[in-house]
C-alpha cells in the first residue's frame, strides 16, 4: 500500500540511529584509498558508471548538454560526477558528509579548473533553498548511505517543477545474494527479500562497510508515489562480458548473470 514504505524505512533506520555518523567515520577513514580511483574518473573523456564501468553511451544518465542547468550531486564523495556535469556546462553544487572525501574532491577539481560549489553536510537535510535545481544525481552516495525516505524527500524539495533525479545503487538481488559476513555474493539467497531495508556492515571482516539502505522494487515504487515522483525509466546493470575478478564483493561471473546495480530516473511533475 502506498505510504507504508516510509514507515518501514523509519523503523529500520531507528535500529541503527547513528548510521550517519557511522558512515561519515567510515568514509573519512577510507578516503585515502579512493584518491587514485577519483583521479582516474575525473580524467575520463566520457563517464562510466557503477562498479563495472558501464558506459554513458549505453546508459545516458546525464543530459548531453547541461548549459543553463543548475545541478546537484547528493553524496558526491570525490566529486567526479560533479566534474562530468561541470564539463557539460552545468552550474554544479555537490554535498557530502565526509570532510576527507571532500578534500580529495576539491583538490582534483582545482587541478581540472572545475567551478563546483562543494558543501560539507548531510544530503538528507542540505539546508539549501527550495526549488533550487533542475537536475539531481547520486551514484553510490545518498542513494545507498542515506535513509531513502529522508534523502528522496529532500531531493524533491530541492528540485524545481519538471526537475529530474537520477540515482544509481545496489540492485536488491546483489544484497540478498550476499552472505551476512560480507564475503562475495553467491548464487544463492542469504537473506529475505520481503521487507528489505538494507544492511549493517559495521561488524563484517570483508569489504562492505558502514550502514547501507536498499528496498524491494515495489517498496521503491511506493515511496516514489508517496513523495510525488514519476518514474520515467528504470535500468538494471550487469558486468560487461569482458570483465573478470571480484569488485566490491561481487564476482564478475555473478554480475554477468544477475543485475548488480539499478538506476532510477525520476521526474518531479510540473
Amino acid at each position: 500500500m502506498i505510504g507504508q514504505a516510509p514507515l518501514k524505512i523509519e523503523e529500520e533506520a531507528a535500529m541503527t540511529p547513528n548510521y550517519l555518523s557511522i558512515n561519515k567515520d567510515a568514509w573519512n577513514a577510507d578516503a585515502a584509498n579512493w584518491v587514485d580511483f577519483a583521479k582516474n574518473h575525473w580524467a575520463l573523456e566520457a563517464p562510466v558508471w557503477g562498479t563495472w564501468g558501464n558506459t554513458e553511451a549505453e546508459l545516458h544518465l546525464l543530459p548531453e548538454d547541461m548549459t543553463g542547468l543548475e545541478a546537484i550531486e547528493l553524496g558526491c564523495g570525490t566529486g567526479y560526477v560533479s566534474g562530468w556535469m561541470d564539463r557539460r556546462s552545468a552550474q554544479v553544487t555537490a554535498i557530502d558528509i565526509s570532510r576527507e572525501q571532500l578534500a580529495t574532491a576539491r583538490a582534483i577539481a582545482k587541478e581540472h579548473g572545475a567551478d563546483i560549489t562543494f558543501l560539507e553536510g548531510n544530503a538528507e537535510a542540505t539546508g539549501l533553498p527550495d526549488a533550487s535545481f533542475d537536475f539531481a544525481i547520486s551514484e553510490y552516495g545518498a542513494s545507498i548511505w542515506c535513509a531513502p525516505d529522508k534523502w528522496l524527500r529532500e531531493a524533491w524539495r530541492l528540485l524545481r517543477p519538471g526537475g529530474r533525479l537520477v540515482f544509481l545503487g545496489n540492485h536488491p538481488l546483489s544484497l540478498i545474494c550476499s552472505p551476512v559476513d560480507g564475503s562475495p555474493a553467491e548464487w544463492t539467497l542469504h537473506r529475505p527479500y520481503r521487507e528489505m531495508w538494507g544492511a549493517d556492515w559495521t561488524k563484517v571482516a570483508f569489504e562492505p562497510t558502514g550502514v547501507c539502505f536498499n528496498l524491494t522494487i515495489s517498496s521503491w515504487m511506493d515511496l516514489f508515489a508517496d513523495i510525488g515522483f514519476a518514474v520515467t525509466k528504470y535500468q538494471e546493470l550487469y558486468a560487461p562480458e569482458d570483465q573478470m575478478g571480484t569488485r566490491a564483493a561481487i564476482p564478475a561471473d555473478w554480475a554477468k548473470s544477475y543485475p548488480v546495480e539499478q538506476v532510477w530516473h525520476l521526474r518531479k511533475p510540473e
